[in-house]
């Protein structure tokens, strides 16, 4: 009496995930980001900016996410089959959480590097980071273009998105604080520089780990109220309750839910399920948007001859 059904909407290109839409945008945005990444190395180790120098560090992992983020979704698209039912599309959030792990540990290098410089600061050639810092600046600036839309629909996008930003505000800080010390000859000007990229690394990371976390965990997916959910079902008419109610989500788009639903006793024939079966798919589908839905329809008390029953 179990049928699953999926209301119709469309979160990603054939054969693949929402994150394989923007699969060309990742590639760009990685080839900016070596490039980018390359020439500040150059840069930092000509001028001697440690700022520059930290920023470069923070893009040369970037560059290793986005290269992660591309290698998931490759095996993201791979098609079901075999023990994995749902294929590889755990792959991106894998990544993702690999991603979260080496910025926290770049974040935390960049933190301990700028406390030694304020104990012994260098000299810096200020003249030099700035023109470094714009090259980065500008070409940060394409990159957070091209994956600014999907920063909002998936969470490997969304890192990448993250580290750019980060990369942008980063050269931008790098920017400031080589003009201070060519206008000053304050040398205190790079380390604090540092710091501050190093301080913008971490929160945005943590953010996007507990969002990691709670797929992984298998939490209800975002901006689903299970209370709301079981209440729908519920208020369906031919609909006498309602138990093992779970939503989880597979991947970024792929959020998934089951459900046993007793149903009342007239309703127990061919077109009543139907009905039943369409009621609820078109409900969840228009309040919730989630993607793939399977009930089992049962009657009264058969919920007593099920083992290990969830709530």
């Amino acid at each position: 009496m179990g049928a699953g059904h999926d209301h119709g909407h469309s979160h990603g290109p054939p054969g693949g995930t929402v994150t394989a839409g923007y699969l060309g945008r990742l590639r760009v945005a990685l080839a900016i980001t070596l490039t980018v990444t390359a020439v500040e190395i150059a840069g930092g180790v000509v001028s001697g900016s440690l700022a520059l120098i930290a920023d470069a560090g923070h893009m040369a992992t970037d560059a290793l996410g986005l290269g992660m983020g591309l290698l998931a979704i490759h095996f993201a698209a791979r098609p079901a089959g075999g023990n994995r039912t749902f294929g590889y599309a755990r792959a991106e959030i894998l990544a993702a959480l690999a991603n979260c792990l080496l910025l926290l540990g770049v974040g935390a290098f960049l933190l301990y590097e700028a406390v030694e410089r304020f104990i012994e600061p260098p000299e810096t050639k200020g003249g030099l980071t700035i023109a470094f810092a714009v090259i980065g600046l500008v070409a940060n600036a394409v990159s957070l273009s091209l994956l600014m839309r999907g920063q909002r629909d998936s969470l490997n996008v969304r890192g990448a998105y993250l580290e750019v930003l980060a990369d942008t505000l980063g050269s931008f800080t790098v920017l400031v604080s080589a003009g201070i010390v060519l206008g000053t000859g304050w040398r205190y000007a790079d380390p604090a520089a540092s710091l501050l990229i190093g301080l913008m690394i971490v929160p945005r990371t943590v953010k996007l780990l507990r969002e990691t976390l709670e797929v992984l965990l298998e939490a209800a997916p975002k901006g689903v109220d299970m209370t709301e959910v079981r209440a729908h079902i519920l208020a369906m008419p031919g609909v006498a309750d309602v138990h093992d109610l779970h939503a989880w989500t597979i991947t970024s788009g792929m959020p998934v839910l089951s459900a046993h639903v007793v149903v009342d006793q007239d309703a127990l024939d061919a077109a009543g399920n139907e009905k039943i079966l369409h009621d609820l798919q078109a409900c969840l589908g228009h309040h919730f948007d989630v993607e793939h839905c399977t009930f089992q329809l049962e009657p009264g008390g058969h919920a007593e001859h099920e083992a290990g029953l969830c709530p």
